[in-house]
């Protein structure tokens, strides 16, 4: 691949971070979004030093609009191009929906969808008038799944990537969204969920379901499910009752 810049969201830990040391490594440049600045100064400093790449540091709190909108104005800088984008950013909630609270659960839709959209037309622009372009959403094969509204805003990312990638393929811009199952990565930690209720041959390494989306973004699918053990978890679900698919009951540690 030729090097092009790429912006990442949620780059300071888990796929994020993953995301950005296997561009790094392709030679691309970086621009690196997340809440924590500490963490993001060191993981630039880092990847910089390890493959020579520039590395650019944008903290933003991606469930504010104003932090969305610095971000959007990055994405439109026609002097400083982005050719991939990696839409990564995401939170989950432990509790059910009931007992979480209304604001909880709408910082976690407009994360996972909202964010996700305007960061994709923020980018799209330049990509089509350049005749080529990558984004990748991170969605979760718990989209396939009846999993409560991380499911439902998963479905979303899904939805929207298998359009998107139908209607800009041909325009050179290839859209894929990543369907990951259980990984290991700080994510079900800062949830504080017992990691225990899935076994163990359930849990995938950061750098395969990484290595596999990228390779998938590039030959142009509109959906990656790491693995093949997801893949048919991915197709039982198309077809079985819903309350078997339902999974494991999330509880705290």
């Amino acid at each position: 691949m030729t090097p092009t810049t790429a912006l990442v969201t949620g780059a300071s830990a888990g796929l994020g971070l993953e995301f950005a040391r296997q561009l790094a490594a392709q030679g691309h440049p970086l621009v690196l979004v997340a809440r924590n600045a500490s963490r993001l100064e060191a993981t630039a400093a880092d990847l910089q030093r390890r493959h020579g790449i520039t590395a650019e540091v944008l903290p933003a709190d991606l469930t504010l609009d104003a932090d969305v909108a610095a971000v959007v104005e990055r994405l439109q800088d026609a002097s400083r191009p982005v050719g991939i984008l990696v839409n990564n950013a995401g939170i989950g909630l432990l509790h059910n929906f009931e007992d979480n609270h209304a604001q909880e659960e709408q910082n976690h839709l407009k994360l996972h969808a909202e964010t996700s959209m305007l960061l994709t037309h923020a980018a799209l622009k330049g990509m089509l008038e350049r005749g080529e372009g990558r984004i990748i959403n991170v969605a979760s094969v718990a989209a396939f799944l009846p999993r409560g509204t991380y499911s439902a805003a998963k479905a979303w990312l899904v939805s929207f990537s298998r359009w998107a990638n139908l209607a800009y393929r041909k325009r050179g811009v290839k859209v894929t969204a990543v369907c990951p199952g259980f990984t290991h990565t700080e994510f079900h930690d800062r949830m504080g969920m017992d990691k225990s209720v899935a076994p163990s041959w359930t849990w995938l390494r950061a750098e395969r379901v990484v290595r596999e989306g990228l390779a998938d973004n590039e030959r142009g699918k509109a959906v990656s499910i790491p693995s093949k053990r997801y893949k048919a978890v991915a197709a039982v679900a198309r077809v079985a009752p819903a309350r078997l698919m339902a999974g494991p009951a999330r509880k705290p540690k």
